[in-house]
C-alpha cells in the first residue's frame, strides 16, 4: 500500500492543473475573438454593496476609439435567460440587453456598480464595432493590452474589497484554522510525537493518520497565504493555492488509504481465517487488489474535477460528471462501510467493544459523507455562498473525524481495554508476518 500513496502522489504532481482567474485581470481586448464569440468574455465577479468598482486601465487609446471599445456587463441571470431562450437574438440584439455599458475612450475609467440588493454575479464581455460584422479582414486589427481590477466595498463603504461575496470570510476562515492548528501543535506535537515512537501496533494508523493531518495543515496554511496575498493584488499567489488543493488531495488519499487498510481487514479476513485468531490489518492480493482499484478511481476523479473548475478551492458544488461520480463514490464507501460495521455491532455482546465500533464507525462515516450531505444542504443557500458553505463545512467536519479517530486510537479508556480482551473480533492489529503479542 505504500506504493499505492506514491502512485496517487505522484499523479497528483504529473497531471495538476494551472490556477484559476484572479480578480486583477490582465489581458488584451480582441476584435477577432469578439466577433467570433459575439463578445469576447473578459471575466465574471460578485458585486455586492452601494459601492462597487470596476477599474480598466489601457494604454492604446487611439485603436480603442477607432474600434468603438466597449464593455458590456450582464447579470448572471439575466445571460442564462439570453443563452437558453428560444427566441434567436441577433448580436447587436444581445448585446443592447447588457445591463451596464462602459465606452473606452480614456487611459481609465471606473464603472460604479450601485444599488445591488443581494450579491449577484456579473459577466463582463468586450465588443466592437467589427464584432456583428461579417468582414473578417477588417476585424483583424491591433487587439488592446488591459488591466482589469473588480472591487466589493469594505467594512467602510470603501471599494477596495478585492474578494467577491462568495470568496469572503474565507480568508479569516483560514487564519483561524491555522491558528488552531499551531495551537494544537504547542500542546500535542511532544505527547503524538512519543506515542508513535513507540510503535506497537497502533504504529501505522498514527503515522497515516498524523500524516494526513499535516497534509491538512499545509493545505490550510497555503491557502491562508494565498488568500492574504488576494486581498492585497486581487491576484495571490496562485501556486500556494495550487498547492493547497494537492496536499488537500494528498490528505484525502492518506486517509482512504488508512480506512480501505482497516475496512479490507474487517471485511475479508473475517471470511478467511478462523475465529481463534485476532484480526489484522490485511493485505492479501484481493484487498489490495479493491484498496488499489478504489484510490486510483478516486485520485483520477479528483484531478478530472481540478481540470473542469479552476479555482482555487479544494471543495465545490460538483456541477459536472467528474464531481457527482465523486459523490456517488463516497456514498458507495459509506454505506459499504455502515453496512460491514452494524453486522459485526449486531452479533457483538461486550458493551464496550460495541462502543469501539460504534465510535470508528462515527469517525470514517462523517469523513465519506460529509462532502455529499453538505452539497445536498447547499442547495438551500444562494447561488455566492454554495462554495463557501461547502468548504468550510467540510475542513470542519473532517478535523472533527479526526479527531474522533485520534480519541479512540490513543484512547487509554476505550481502545487499550478493549484491546486487552485480546478479542477475535478488534480488527486493528498489524500483521508483521510471524505471530506476536500486541504490546503497548
Amino acid at each position: 500500500m505504500g506504493g499505492l500513496r506514491l502512485l496517487a502522489v505522484a499523479l497528483t504532481c504529473c497531471w495538476w492543473p494551472q490556477g484559476g482567474q484572479a480578480k486583477t485581470l490582465r489581458g488584451s481586448f480582441s476584435s477577432a475573438a469578439a466577433r467570433d464569440a459575439q463578445g469576447q468574455s473578459i471575466g465574471h465577479f460578485e458585486f455586492h454593496g452601494d459601492h462597487a468598482l470596476l477599474c480598466v486601465r489601457i494604454n492604446n487609446i487611439a485603436v480603442a476609439v477607432g474600434k468603438e471599445a466597449k464593455l458590456y456587463l450582464f447579470q448572471a441571470q439575466e445571460w442564462l435567460k439570453l443563452q437558453e431562450s428560444s427566441q434567436a437574438y441577433s448580436c447587436s440584439e444581445k448585446l443592447s440587453k447588457a445591463q451596464l455599458t462602459m465606452a473606452m475612450n480614456q487611459t481609465e475609467h471606473n464603472l460604479t456598480v450601485s444599488q445591488i440588493p443581494s450579491p449577484q454575479t456579473w459577466h463582463v464581455f468586450y465588443a466592437d464595432k467589427y464584432t456583428c460584422k461579417d468582414d473578417k479582414e477588417k476585424s483583424q486589427v491591433e487587439d488592446i493590452p488591459f488591466e482589469m481590477v473588480l472591487l466589493n466595498p469594505d467594512a467602510e463603504g470603501n471599494p477596495f474589497n478585492h474578494f467577491g461575496a462568495g470568496e469572503s470570510g474565507l480568508h479569516e476562515f483560514f487564519f483561524l484554522l491555522v491558528l488552531v492548528y499551531f495551537v494544537i501543535a504547542c500542546i500535542y506535537a511532544q505527547s503524538l510525537w512519543q506515542a508513535i515512537k513507540k510503535g506497537g501496533p497502533m504504529h501505522m494508523i498514527l503515522k497515516v493518520l498524523t500524516t494526513a493531518l499535516l497534509l491538512q495543515a499545509g493545505s490550510a496554511l497555503a491557502n491562508y497565504i494565498h488568500f492574504s496575498s488576494y486581498s492585497k493584488d486581487g491576484i495571490g499567489v496562485p501556486f500556494m493555492g495550487s498547492l493547497a488543493e494537492f496536499f488537500d488531495i494528498a490528505s484525502q488519499i492518506q486517509m482512504l488509504y488508512l480506512l480501505l487498510s482497516l475496512c479490507m481487514g474487517w471485511t475479508i479476513v473475517r471470511m478467511k481465517k478462523s475465529q481463534s485468531r485476532p484480526l489484522q490489518w490485511d493485505s492479501t492480493p484481493a484487498s489490495t487488489g479493491i484498496a488499489v482499484f478504489i484510490v486510483v478511481t478516486q485520485s483520477i476523479l479528483l484531478l478530472w474535477e481540478q481540470f473542469e473548475d479552476t479555482s482555487h478551492h479544494s471543495y465545490h458544488t460538483h456541477h459536472n460528471l467528474a464531481g457527482i461520480l465523486l459523490i456517488v463514490l463516497r456514498i458507495c464507501l459509506a454505506l459499504s462501510l455502515g453496512c460491514g460495521l452494524y453486522q459485526i455491532i449486531t452479533v457483538e455482546r461486550s458493551t464496550l467493544k460495541r462502543e469501539f465500533y460504534i465510535t470508528f464507525a462515527k469517525g470514517c462515516i462523517l469523513w465519506f459523507l460529509c462532502h455529499p450531505g453538505l452539497v445536498c444542504i447547499s442547495i438551500i443557500f444562494s447561488d455566492y455562498q454554495r462554495d463557501k458553505v461547502i468548504t468550510i463545512g467540510v475542513i470542519v467536519c473532517q478535523s472533527v473525524s479526526m479527531i474522533i479517530l485520534y480519541r479512540l486510537f490513543l484512547s487509554h479508556s476505550l481502545y487499550w481495554e478493549v484491546s486487552s480482551l485480546s478479542s477475535v473480533t478488534l480488527p486493528l492489529t498489524i500483521s508483521s508476518g510471524h505471530k506476536s503479542r500486541p504490546h503497548f
